[in-house]
């Protein structure tokens, strides 16, 4: 093996994972040209194209493809190789890189990073906040969280959070308007604030009691991509809201909300990290996941 290759392996990586040379630049803090001739050197010593390259977009070709599936479980082991000198004497250290979901990153990680920063200085935690579930194996993750629902069989998962469930929110002011719904089938007459996620899917709004199971299609005047928009608007007092209690806890609280059909909410299980089952837990996972579990 040509060990002098290596650089170039891993630019070629990172610009797979970053989807161009640019993003791969920033993301190796190094210039678009270093990147473009790293890749180029590489292509022209192995006598294919790893990358279909347009003025638009950059794509990994079939041979590209084959070399990353190869390429990727040898540098996930030159990582954890790094990582282990680093964590010598039991010091937890290294880059910790993980997938998570807005809602999760605002209410179970944000809290607390500054603490998680003081208390494993030698930890480098990069929070990639991203609604789609990826594949973190291939996106070079060591690990993500997400509902339970949306983990895939394959991965090993820790619950980090107590059960959640939905709250159906408006503003005082809106009921001052309009008569207060008491059954779900009636939100149908209200003007709901929906939510598409970055799938394109307008979430429907689920309900259940006694065994009952109700999903509606509700209407209302918008529809909003991220969820402190639909609370600003519940606030504001543009109609009724569907969103997960931690997130409007305290304007409940506070009286600026008004939580209505609680006995349709039922809970849910929870937040779960995960990470591929392939991979030993490293220490500065380990750390992650013992310093936020149950945050919430």
């Amino acid at each position: 093996m040509d060990r002098s290759r290596l650089p170039q392996l891993a630019i070629f990586a990172t610009v797979a994972a970053c989807g161009g040379f640019r993003g791969a630049a920033k993301e190796l803090g190094i210039a678009p040209s270093a990147v473009s001739h790293a890749v180029s050197s590489l292509e022209a010593a192995l006598g294919v194209r790893l990358f279909s390259r347009t003025t638009r977009s950059v794509a990994v070709t079939d041979e590209g493809a084959l070399l990353l599936k190869r390429l990727g479980p040898a540098l996930d082991e030159i990582d954890l190789a790094l990582d282990a000198v680093k964590e010598i004497n039991n010091r937890v250290a290294g880059n910790l890189r993980l997938s998570v979901p807005p809602f999760a990153a605002h209410w179970l990680v944000a809290p607390r990073l500054a603490a998680f920063s003081r208390a494993y200085p030698g930890v480098v935690l990069e929070v990639r906040v991203e609604e789609p579930f990826n594949d973190i194996v291939a996106a070079g993750l060591d690990g993500g969280m997400r509902l339970e629902e949306s983990l895939e069989p394959d991965m090993i998962a820790v619950k980090m959070s107590a059960p959640i469930r939905a709250s159906v929110v408006a503003s005082p002011s809106y009921f001052e308007r309009k008569t207060m719904p008491v059954h779900p089938r009636q939100l149908m007459d209200h003007a709901c604030i929906r939510r598409r996620f970055a799938s394109g899917k307008v979430y429907r709004w689920e309900f259940e009691k006694d065994g009952e199971e109700l999903v509606l299609d509700v209407d209302g005047p918008l529809i909003l991509g991220d969820d402190r928009l639909v609370i600003e608007a519940a606030l504001d007092g543009a109609g009724i809201a569907f969103l997960l209690e931690n997130m409007v806890n305290a304007a409940i609280e506070e009286g600026r909300l008004r939580q209505i059909l609680v006995d349709w909410c039922a809970p849910f299980p929870g937040v779960y990290l995960y990470y591929p089952s392939r991979r030993q837990m490293r220490p500065a996972l380990r750390a992650f996941i013992e310093f936020f579990k149950h945050a919430g």
